[in-house]
């Protein structure tokens, strides 16, 4: 196993988890900041109002995106166990 194929698959590896992650991340980024601007406006300062949205809001990003994300894991993972030679030998 050259470090050629290490890094390609360190690569691919990482591309897949922020391939599933990203939706997700920015949908809380998105959340947050509107609560953050919400905050600002209304002169509301309680810290935990930001937490509430965030867990609805990837909770409902996970209902929406869920499917496609397993989708994404099984492919990545399929792939690895069908390239599974090419690593042990």
């Amino acid at each position: 196993m050259s470090s050629e194929f290490v890094m390609s698959l360190a690569e691919k590896g990482i591309y897949t988890i922020l391939l599933v992650a990203g939706p997700l991340l920015i949908l809380a980024l998105a959340v947050g900041l509107i609560v953050s601007i919400f905050q600002a406006t209304t002169q509301i300062q309680e810290q935990t109002l930001a937490f509430i949205p965030k867990i609805v809001a990837v909770l409902i990003g996970i209902v929406f995106f869920g499917p496609w994300m397993l989708s994404k894991m099984i492919e990545f993972t399929v792939e690895v166990y069908q390239n599974l030679n090419q690593f042990v030998g």
